[in-house]
């Protein structure tokens, strides 16, 4: 066998610094360095959160378009999603609409925030033709129950009334297949739902979580009155807010809909298996792998679809920790740090891709190694 390999590079984004597209091709720049007769396969990923457009988008076969929404205070602004080039398909990522990347910090209020934005992005695509989307829950900056979700698909959703009318919803829905990327499991109300967990980090404070809480159990009891389902229970209603749970309170009203991990649904649309099926190696990655790796994160699920395929299988990320490197060697991936000296977070964040590249560069070295 030739010493040439085929390496399929497919991290997520180190969030709050450099997209996953960013890290692939740093990774492969780095790793040709190194071994320029190997072939790379860049394949980005994204759980659902911010990044997921841009790497679906790398994938091919979609294009840009842009709509007018309400952002989660009530403003203006231009949305991006994604429609495929056949016409009948969108990629739509709430924290384009309803993020809190949306909020400047000093204005976060996760009292009066709204996702009405990403129920008008679901609407402009149908508008468009679209028939199937892919709708990304990461990254919210509401803790509204879905309520303006509901408003922006046609509702007369209030989470502020006990009243919750779907009379109004856009009657298109049954004619659309919605599948959900979502990767947490909370329920919607009580010490792990939406306020409790999610609440302080849009900007919640002790008194508005009880208070938040308080609300989303009104709006619980009358979406689900009027949906007649009770799925505030369910895992993954506290996803984004609520947002999780009115979606599931009208899954009826789809032709199809699933909740399901962020990273299974990017996998199937970057076409993900096709170039695992070519590669001789994988290499993930993401911003940190930690305790947090182990719930379903994007470097697991990857590890995992290598370690079934037969493939070896190596996780890069910009902090590594105990927790995170027993989850990959469960599945007999090995962690790698990108950090080469010790340095604050912010430090390493404002590095840019150069050390990412030089980490992809030591890999490439020690195959090299390894195959002589």
């Amino acid at each position: 066998m030739s010493s040439a390999r085929t390496v399929l590079f497919a991290p997520d984004s180190f969030k709050g610094s450099l997209t996953s597209v960013q890290v692939a091709r740093a990774l492969a720049e780095g790793w040709h360095r190194a071994r320029p007769g190997d072939t790379s396969l860049l394949c980005p990923l994204a759980d659902g959160g911010e990044g997921t457009l841009e790497a679906i988008a790398a994938a091919g076969g979609w294009e840009w378009r842009t709509t007018e929404v309400h952002d989660p205070l009530g403003r203006p602004i231009q949305a991006r999603w994604l429609r495929s080039t056949s016409g009948n398909r969108a990629v739509i990522e709430m924290a384009e609409a309803s993020g809190l990347s949306r909020v400047a910090p000093a204005e976060r209020d996760a009292v009066a925030a709204s996702s009405i934005g990403t129920g008008e992005a679901i609407r402009a695509a149908i508008d468009s033709g679209v028939d199937s989307i892919v709708l990304g829950i990461g990254g919210s900056a509401t803790t509204d129950g879905g309520a303006g979700l509901l408003c922006g698909l046609g509702a007369a959703a209030d989470r502020d009334e006990p009243r919750a009318v779907l009379a109004g919803l856009d009657p298109r829905l049954q004619g659309v297949d919605l599948a959900v990327a979502c990767d947490v499991a909370n329920p919607l109300l009580g010490p792990t739902g939406a306020a409790a967990v999610y609440g302080p980090q849009k900007g919640a404070s002790a008194e508005d979580v009880v208070e938040l809480d308080r609300r989303l159990a009104r709006f619980a009891d009358a979406l689900e009155a009027s949906a007649g389902r009770r799925v505030r229970d369910t895992p993954g209603a506290g996803a984004a807010g609520g947002v999780g749970f009115s979606l599931l309170a009208i899954a009826d009203r789809f032709r199809s809909f699933a909740l399901r991990p962020g990273v299974e649904l990017l996998m199937e649309a970057t076409d993900f298996s096709a170039h695992l099926a070519e590669s001789d190696l994988v290499v993930t990655g993401e911003g940190r792998i930690d305790a947090q790796t182990a719930f379903g994160k994007t470097a697991l699920g990857v590890a995992r679809r290598a370690a079934d395929a037969g493939v070896p299988c190596v996780a890069v990320g910009g902090g590594v920790e105990p927790k995170g490197i027993e989850a990959l060697a469960s599945v007999g991936a090995i962690a790698v740090p990108v950090s080469e000296r010790p340095q604050s977070v912010e430090a390493a964040m404002a590095a840019g891709t150069a050390p990412v590249e030089r980490c992809g560069e030591r890999l490439a070295r020690l195959v090299s190694t390894w195959l002589t």
